[in-house]
Parts: C-alpha cells; sequence; structure tokens
C-alpha cells in the first residue's frame, strides 16, 4: 500500500477519474476498498490524534480488511485537534467552519494543497449538476475565494465559476453584501432572451432574495433549462424556514418546475459533496428521485445512534463519511447528522440532539480520552 503522499494523491486522482461518469463498475467494490485501506494506513502512520483513536478501538492496518471497518473520527474532532497528515508549515490553506453556534470554537481542515479537492468539486459538480451540458452562466449569490479565503464553499462557488461558468458569469456578493439590482438585471436579460441560468448560493442567500424581490414586486419566468442551486440548511441567525415552503416560493416567483431546483450537502470537514439526483435523472429519463447521492469516491453508511453499528435502509441514524478525498485530515467522520439510506440514496433528516447525539458523545469521549 502507497504510504507516500504524493503516490497516495496521485492514485485518488486517478480513482476519481475511472469512476467519475462510469456506470461500469465490475472492479470498483475491490478498488475503492484497496485505496481506502491505503488511506487509512497513511491516516494512521501520519495523523497522530487519528492513530491513537484507532488504536483505543483496537483497529490498525494489520487488523482493518474493509472499509466498513475503519473507525470513524467523530467531526468534533475538527474543533479539538490540528488533524493533518503533513506539518502545519506545508499546508496551502485552511478551511475554517462559520462557527454560527460557537464563533471561538470552529471546525478546521487543513489542505496542503487542492490538487484533489478541485477534482473532487468539478468531477461531482459535472454529474449532478450538468450532467447534459458543458458550461451555464452562473450568478453567484454567495461570496467567492478573493474574499472569503478560509471558506470552503467560497472555493465551491469560485471553482464552479471558473470550471464550469459561461464568459457573462458572476459573483455577485462583496463585503456590502448581494448586489440585489445588479442580480436582478441579470435575470430579466435571461428571461428576455430565454437563455438559461443557474441561481447559486446559500440558502438564507436565496431568502433574502425572495425578500428582495416580494418587496420589490418581482416575479420572472425563466427557461426549462435554467438551475436554482442552494446549499446549507434552513436555520439562520434570525429565523427558520420550512424546507417545503421555500421550494414552493422559488417556484412561483421563478416559474420554474421542482425538478430545477437542487440542493447539495457538503460541510467544512469532508472535501466532498453529496446532491439531489433530480437533475441527473432528468437528464437520463430516470424516475425523479430528490434522495442525495454521493460520488463514486465516497461511500456513507447510516449508523445506530446508540451503538454506531449500520442500520437497514429505511432506519434513521447517524450519518458517516468515508471519503477518499479526505486523504490529508481523515477518511473516515461520523457526523451529527441524521440519515435514511433507500434504494437511491439517502434522505436528511436533520441534526443529532439530545438522546440522538449519544453515539457521537461517546465517540468524543473515546477520543479525549485516548489522547
Amino acid at each position: 500500500m502507497p504510504q507516500n503522499k504524493n503516490e497516495l494523491q496521485d492514485n485518488i486522482l486517478k480513482f476519481i477519474q475511472k469512476y467519475a461518469t462510469t456506470t461500469a463498475r465490475e472492479n470498483y467494490e475491490e478498488d475503492f476498498n484497496t485505496l481506502a485501506l491505503a488511506v487509512f494506513s497513511y491516516q494512521f502512520e501520519h495523523n497522530f490524534p487519528y492513530r491513537k483513536y484507532a488504536q483505543s478501538k483496537f483497529k490498525t492496518p494489520l487488523t482493518v480488511t474493509c472499509w466498513e471497518d475503519i473507525p470513524t473520527l467523530p467531526i468534533q474532532a475538527f474543533k479539538n485537534f490540528d488533524l493533518s497528515t503533513v506539518g502545519l508549515n506545508d499546508i496551502e490553506d485552511i478551511f475554517t467552519s462559520s462557527g454560527t453556534s460557537d464563533s471561538q470554537n470552529r471546525s478546521k481542515n487543513y489542505h496542503p494543497n487542492f490538487e484533489v479537492w478541485d477534482s473532487s468539486m468539478k468531477n461531482g459538480f459535472k454529474k449532478y449538476v450538468l450532467p447534459d451540458r458543458e458550461n451555464i452562466q452562473i450568478l453567484s449569490l454567495f461570496p467567492g475565494i478573493e474574499s472569503n479565503p478560509h471558506s470552503s464553499l467560497s472555493r465551491y462557488v469560485s471553482q464552479a465559476v471558473s470550471f464550469f461558468g459561461t464568459a457573462d458569469s458572476h459573483i455577485f456578493v462583496d463585503q456590502d453584501g448581494i448586489d440585489y439590482s445588479s442580480v436582478v438585471m441579470e435575470i430579466q436579460r435571461a428571461e428576455k432572451n430565454n437563455t438559461s441560468i443557474m441561481l447559486l448560493g446559500a440558502s438564507f442567500s436565496f431568502v433574502y432574495l425572495l425578500d428582495y424581490l416580494s418587496s420589490h414586486h418581482l416575479t420572472f419566468f425563466l427557461s426549462e433549462k435554467s438551475i436554482i442551486f442552494d446549499t446549507g440548511g434552513f436555520k439562520g441567525k434570525t429565523r427558520e424556514i420550512n424546507q417545503d415552503k421555500f421550494y414552493n416560493q422559488i417556484q412561483e416567483v421563478f416559474h420554474i418546475k421542482r425538478s430545477q431546483i437542487i440542493n447539495m450537502y457538503g460541510m467544512t470537514e469532508v472535501s466532498s459533496q453529496c446532491y439531489d439526483q433530480n437533475i441527473l435523472h432528468t437528464s437520463s429519463n430516470q424516475p425523479i428521485s430528490y434522495s442525495k447521492a454521493a460520488p463514486a469516491w465516497v461511500k456513507i453508511q447510516v449508523l445506530s445512534f446508540d451503538t454506531l453499528q449500520p442500520v437497514g435502509k429505511g432506519e434513521r441514524g447517524l450519518l458517516a463519511f468515508y471519503d477518499l478525498s479526505n486523504w490529508n485530515s481523515c477518511m473516515a467522520i461520523l457526523t451529527e447528522d441524521i440519515a435514511i439510506q433507500n434504494d437511491t440514496g439517502f434522505v436528511l433528516q436533520g441534526r443529532a440532539n439530545g438522546s440522538e447525539s449519544k453515539g457521537c458523545s461517546i465517540a468524543l469521549d473515546e477520543l479525549l480520552q485516548s489522547l
């Protein structure tokens, strides 16, 4: 198994390229398992907090033979420890969480470079968001990396515009907030010319845009190939909104179908993103599903709240990620998000709290004790 970080990154990039779009999966499970074990071996050797945690569970590269047995690190560890397989002097950038609940204790994800991160983002976006075309005019309602350099979402936005945006794409956010009048002008131009656009932003970016449009009595008729792309949750600092009501309002204001709205699920601590599958299924004439799917280089499990053992389809549990692109920090992560797996993917059910977060608390306690 490769232990050199350059060789490991090369193998991850080759895996992403091999399985990004292909439906031929003859050797997929074997290839994923082999590479996952290589990443675990590398992180066990070079990531001290994770090694101590794995050892406390009697999990080592000698005892773990399949990816499902790789110990999942509680996501809170990204707030408590510097999780990196390289020295912090060799870091190109660091992503920090928004810190909406605790601004003094934010998650940190270190990146020596972005070659794998960018490949994961680009290939996932292409498959689930633009499966039937190469580019689209992107109007971003979230700041880019230039004005928000330590945000994983801002890098995502900037790279989406760079990789897939037409020449007239633009980020309409600066230190003063969203430039609503310019956004409206671009939407009206697209409406007049019947051209496709993508409005991209955090969920609450759209909440504020809808407020602005309502106050100015504005509605639009977007083309049937236009896309509304939102990400994040529906709990803000000032209010909470209902997801179904939110999407209904978007459909009414922009006169589009529900199938033209896609939600992305991502986080600071994980280097890959999961997506609704409605656009992918529409492009291939499959029955539409709004269950989320992970790209081929990510496996997910739903684990029992109490035992952290896998639960069956249709049962609620904690979502765990096994993300090959998270090669520098920790590949296997136990989140605090509740999910249900089904035949097409998984559905998010909100954040664990109270008795539901028991498994998270136990895992974090075990980590702290191991150190």
